[in-house]
């Protein structure tokens, strides 16, 4: 019994890893850079981008180990750093089922 619970929470797991990878990814294509002067939102909105793609990269790594644990943590992380840009307004994102909208 306790190794088809694993075996059932292992493939819940990698379901995970594959959607919110797809998310991710789709999320990635769809925001627009927002900050056109040289300003400290600039810098932001580099930084932003940049911890994302490289959480991608490291949950990329991870799941081809499968280590779906991390990959989704580094999935969540990355997600979470392009969702707070759209917030804070350094990204522009319109679609309300990806991104978490001020207005």
């Amino acid at each position: 019994m306790i190794l088809r619970e694993w075996q059932l929470m292992n493939t819940e797991l990698i379901n995970y890893c594959k959607k919110y990878r797809g998310l991710l990814e789709k999320a990635l294509k769809t925001i627009k850079l927002n900050i056109k002067n040289e300003s400290f939102l600039k810098d932001i909105e580099t930084d932003y981008l940049s911890m994302a793609k490289n959480y991608l990269s490291d949950g990329i790594v991870f799941q081809e180990k499968k280590d779906y644990v991390r990959a989704l943590a580094c999935f969540s992380y990355a997600y979470a750093w392009i969702d707070s840009g759209v917030r804070l307004g350094v990204f522009y994102g319109i679609d309300r089922n990806l991104f978490t909208l001020y207005k």
